[in-house]
């Protein structure tokens, strides 16, 4: 049964680079690991962004693009013998799920669709060898969104983590680079 770490925390707190250094420190020489990006390139910004994660981790990953059925890239990356798996991220990934709707006025619709596709991941990771590392942000913590879609997406993003926090066997918290091992606090 695979190991699930969420490593979650704000916009440039260092979570990715964590993650990346966790997921470095799970595997031997000769071993594969995966690398399952959910991010689409619609301007400059997502394109640097997607540039620094590219230069930073190591060119013996291989990278499986999924901006949605994220699902079946971790089944594939476990076919193709990945040891460990790093999944960047969760909160794009919802973002992704949530735009490539018609319309996002049902709010149960949205929240079972969700629901389905983390209950889905959760399954890949637990179906596979090895370890895998879910990156996510936590949007909830400002202020309450102006539009339905930012407030959507808040809730969602906030319930995604949930559940993956929940299943996951490590949680991190990344607060100025610094990670704080969540499950481990809340037992004491």
């Amino acid at each position: 049964m695979g190991k699930i770490v969420l490593v979650t925390g704000g916009s440039r707190s260092g979570k990715s680079t964590y993650a990346e250094e966790y997921v470095s420190g799970l595997y031997k020489q000769g071993e594969k690991v995966g690398y399952i990006a959910t991010s689409q390139i619609f301007d400059d910004e997502m394109k640097f962004r997607v540039k620094l994660h590219r230069e930073r981790r190591p060119a013996e990953w291989t990278t499986y693009e999924a901006p949605f059925e994220a699902h079946l890239a971790l089944k594939q990356a476990d076919s193709d013998g990945c040891t460990a798996v790093l999944f960047d991220c969760v909160t794009i990934y919802m973002s992704n799920l949530l735009c490539s709707l018609e319309s996002i006025d049902d709010s149960d619709r949205n929240y079972a669709l969700a629901n389905e596709k983390i209950t889905a991941l959760i399954e890949a990771a637990r179906s596979k060898e090895g370890t895998t590392v879910f990156v996510t942000n936590e949007v909830g913590s400002g202020i309450v969104p102006e539009n339905k879609l930012s407030r959507e997406y808040r809730d969602i993003a906030g319930l995604a983590n949930q559940w993956l926090a929940a299943a996951a066997d490590e949680v991190y918290f990344v607060v100025c680079g610094i990670p704080v091992n969540l499950k481990e606090i809340s037992k004491k």
